[in-house]
């Protein structure tokens, strides 16, 4: 890979930028090495990349991008955004883990909260055996980039046998004067019989500028573990650009679920895989995207069942008013030692405007001859009748509409477990309404 010159593309720009602080990155500096010359090969994806075809990143990159992480926010604006009362609250503002303002005293017992750097920097046997081992920096060139550039983020590790009562949640913020580009990273072990709960919020704060937020999570769900993972993107409409990676293994018997609910960004794209690798294995994905205006939400979802006898559930449902764009690509795997696998998988969608468009594609590849899978795709509009019942009985017709669409919507909503939390997304919905 050959040096690239300052003033060349953004892709150029970005190897510069790399040459130039790859030697102050935490980490193994060989692994970051490959991983930028794997984006070097890859590029970034235009719309001709099947992949990508309706996500603009290209174009979105064009012109002048810094990729400083100050802080910019004031306490004040970052105690506001913690609105889970109890938890355990993690601070990373553009990409950089705050502990001064975060809230990790008083752990309990096996539990470890601490910065990449400090993971890093400690030799942990577990962050050394975890990280960057399952998210495939030649699958995804920005997978590639995230490793390649990645300055911080969140380490946490649950113990054999711990129950952690208290939800994590981790507050990603991004904020800037000027056009920026942040790579944050998380990795989270959980191990043989242990149970989270763990929320992550994403919010563009006071920013002026782009900021294009390609995140990255690890997480590890070993054997018999219970974990809940809930994201929370209430990007800025303008300003806030959100590339969102979740790579997720699980091992025989745990349990894993797991809810995204994006209600707001000017560009919002969602890669989740989740990687059954075991037997007797449970997992649920829930999805619910409310667009407007000219937002783009992109979802992509794998589901990898590579061991026999274990079953996945998977929903999203979309709003889509406006001129806005929204996109459902879901894949299922069943391998061929997947025998008696069940895997279901749905995408429903309501279409407000005439302008507003929905792309969806449930896809399913079955290598196995005794399983039990399905899927399907639905897109329509707000049901007539059901409307004008509503208004015979003295609703009107505004209102009418937001009870069907709260309806629709509550499906999704009803999946999460933690009663501040649930309460919190339907408080933001309901805004969405207005």
């Amino acid at each position: 890979m050959e040096t690239a010159n300052k003033t060349g593309t953004i892709k150029d720009k970005l190897i510069f930028e790399f040459e130039t602080s790859k030697l102050f990155l935490f980490g193994d500096t060989q692994l970051r090495d490959q991983s930028m010359e794997s984006f070097y090969k890859q590029g970034i994806p235009d719309r001709k990349h099947e992949e990508y075809k309706y996500t603009p990143i290209a174009s979105m990159l064009k012109g002048e991008f810094n990729f400083s992480t100050t802080k910019n926010c004031s306490d004040e604006q970052i105690e506001e955004l913690k609105f889970l009362k109890g938890a355990y609250v993690v601070i990373i503002e553009n990409g950089i883990l705050v502990e001064g303002l975060s809230n990790l005293e008083h752990l309990p017992k096996g539990l470890t909260i601490c910065s990449l750097v400090d993971a890093s920097k400690s030799s942990s046997p577990v962050f050394e055996k975890h990280y960057s081992q399952y998210a495939d920096v030649n699958a995804d060139p920005f997978i590639a980039l995230n490793t390649a550039m990645t300055k911080d983020g969140v380490f946490i590790h649950i113990e054999k046998n711990v129950i952690i009562e208290k939800p994590i949640h981790i507050i990603h913020i991004a904020t800037a004067f000027e056009n920026t580009i942040i790579h944050p990273r998380n990795l989270i072990v959980i191990d043989e019989n242990a149970q989270v709960k763990i929320v992550e919020s994403y919010q563009t704060v006071d920013s002026k500028a782009k900021i294009f937020n390609n995140a990255l999570t690890e997480i590890v769900v070993d054997k018999h573990a219970i974990v809940d993972h809930y994201k929370i993107q209430d990007e800025n409409d303008d300003f806030g650009y959100l590339l969102n990676t979740t790579q997720v293994i699980q091992k025989k018997q745990s349990v894993f679920s797991t809810h995204t609910f994006t209600l707001s960004g000017a560009l919002v794209r969602n890669n989740l895989t989740i990687v059954l690798d075991d037997e007797h294995i449970e997992s649920h994905l829930n999805g619910l995207y409310i667009t407007n205006g000219k937002q783009i939400v992109d979802n992509h979802t794998v589901v990898d069942h590579r061991k026999p006898n274990c079953n996945s559930n998977e929903l999203y449902k979309g709003i889509i008013d406006g001129k806005s764009t929204a996109t459902f690509n879901g894949k299922i795997f069943v391998r061929k030692d997947a025998q008696k696998t069940n895997a279901f998988q749905s995408n429903k969608n309501i279409l407000l405007s005439e302008d507003g468009t929905i792309n969806t594609k449930p896809q399913l590849e079955i290598y196995a001859d005794d399983v039990k899978c399905s899927h399907g795709t639905s897109t329509g509009k707000l049901d007539q009748e059901k409307i004008f019942y509503l208004q015979a009985r003295g609703i009107g017709i505004t209102n009418a509409k937001k009870l069907l669409m709260h309806a629709f919507a509550s499906e999704v909503v009803n999946t999460v477990k933690i009663e501040a939390l649930r309460e919190y997304i339907e408080a933001k919905i309901a805004k969405t309404f207005e």
